[in-house]
């Protein structure tokens, strides 16, 4: 038996670290995928008794005897797949004990974490099976873009597809979606293994990478939303390694020193990102509304990294893209933690920046966004056809060609994702 599972990576695009302090959040879906393939013989292929993941990108593959494991974790014989469980301190340490018996590279040593949470989602759903599974990936490892929880998701959605927990047509052709009842057994799970990656995630990453589209997360509650506007961004991982607990301390830290201040920071972060889900979630009846609603967008972007910058979480390759993108008249946002990760350049076309007429407005490069000021407020004065013209030229893939290019010289990756489309889904056709 075979199925294949992907799920996407997310950005946050109002309210990191403000979130902490009770302020709103907004995280969304991006079009960069976590895929794991699963194989589980049957009869007489037994796989020579092994449980097996393939890192394929990483050219790395792990392997375990199943009486190796039925030895390491004797409670785990009589699975119930539609039943998520926590994996117990007793069971972290004798994962630990069979993944540090992988002797794995002293450079890759923080997929053991990845490996732990595979071997308890695994075991958990599927007992005592010899499978493998390869893992490939177009998400950055580390970097804030919920690789884990896209590993994690699409992982649980591949071992929970092939079990009776789940209603599926397996002979459907190409990617299928889970029913609303399954896909929500598939994020807890996916919940579970992410606590042994993380200890205690708030569940964003898992979510958004699920589910798809966009969530509002606010004192622990998660709500979905769905977007009426198409984005598509810029992102630039500056491959900088982030301390996010220190950065998180350094916002307490401050806060305290500063609690009116800091607290009238949270509130203003609050305010943003309840408007920008306002305004993602409105209609938009023509052109020249998306055109509008995407200048309020770039507006709430920008006074948002000011805020962050306000608590103190910048960093120098975050003020390296800020000024490049300045340059080309673009403004930026830090997204996710700080410290070093990632950025968004925002949209780059209303469905694609390459079709010709795409009223293209904002660039929010987010440090992960960009968007020109400039054409904006003089294309409220304009009738559409001249903003269709002025966005085409302004927004050019020239343009945006010159920022990919001076950013990669600068070391950092570049990647374009489309912003809040659909969340994990499975395949059983091996054509797709």
């Amino acid at each position: 038996m075979e199925v294949r599972a992907r799920a996407p990576g997310k950005i946050i695009l109002s309210g990191e670290h403000a979130v902490v302090h009770g302020s709103t959040a907004v995280a969304a879906s991006i079009d960069l995928y976590t895929q794991v393939t699963l194989r589980i013989p049957s009869g007489a292929d037994s796989n020579d008794g092994l449980l097996k993941i393939n890192l394929k990108d990483m050219g790395l593959e792990f392997s375990w005897p199943i009486e190796r494991i039925k030895e390491a974790l004797p409670e785990l014989g009589n699975p119930l797949s539609s039943q998520p469980q926590s994996c117990s301190q007793e069971s972290l340490r004798s994962i630990a004990a069979l993944v540090e018996e992988q002797n794995i590279p002293e450079a890759k040593i923080g997929l053991a974490a990845g490996i732990s949470a595979f071997l308890w989602l695994y075991t958990s759903i599927h007992g005592y099976k010899p499978a493998t599974a390869f893992v490939t990936s177009n998400l950055p490892l580390g970097s804030g873009l919920g690789s884990s929880a896209a590993f994690c998701v699409s992982l649980s959605a591949a071992l929970i597809a092939l079990t009776n927990a789940v209603s599926l047509d397996l002979g459907h052709q190409g990617w299928l979606s889970f029913a609303d009842d399954d896909i929500e057994l598939v994020n807890k799970w996916a919940f579970e293994g992410e606590k042994i990656i993380h200890g205690k995630p708030s569940g964003i990453d898992n979510t958004v990478s699920t589910f798809g589209n966009m969530i509002m997360f606010k004192s622990g509650k998660l709500t979905l939303i769905k977007s009426n506007m198409p984005l598509r961004m810029l992102i630039t991982n500056t491959k900088v390694g982030r301390n996010t607990k220190a950065l998180v301390a350094g916002v307490n830290e401050r806060t305290l020193k500063h609690p009116d201040s800091m607290n009238a920071v949270f509130t203003a972060v609050d305010s943003i990102s309840k408007e920008l889900s306002t305004i993602i979630q409105s209609p938009a009846p023509d052109d020249l509304s998306v055109t509008e609603k995407e200048a309020k967008l770039e507006e709430l972007m920008e006074m948002n990294q000011g805020l962050l910058q306000c608590m103190g979480v910048s960093h120098a390759s975050i003020e390296t893209v800020l000024r490049t993108t300045l340059k080309y008249k673009l403004s930026s946002k830090l997204t996710g933690a700080g410290g070093g990760g990632c950025r968004i350049t925002g949209d780059l076309q209303r469905t694609g920046m390459l079709k010709q007429h795409a009223p293209v407005v904002i660039l929010w490069l987010m440090v992960y966004g960009l968007t020109e000021r400039g054409q904006v407020e003089r294309a409220k004065a304009l009738d559409q056809r001249v903003i269709l013209n002025q966005m085409n030229s302004v927004l050019s893939g020239n343009v945006v060609d010159k920022v990919i290019a001076e950013l990669e010289s600068c070391g950092f990756q570049c990647l374009i994702a489309g912003i809040g489309g659909k969340g994990v889904e499975v395949c059983f056709d091996s054509s797709s």
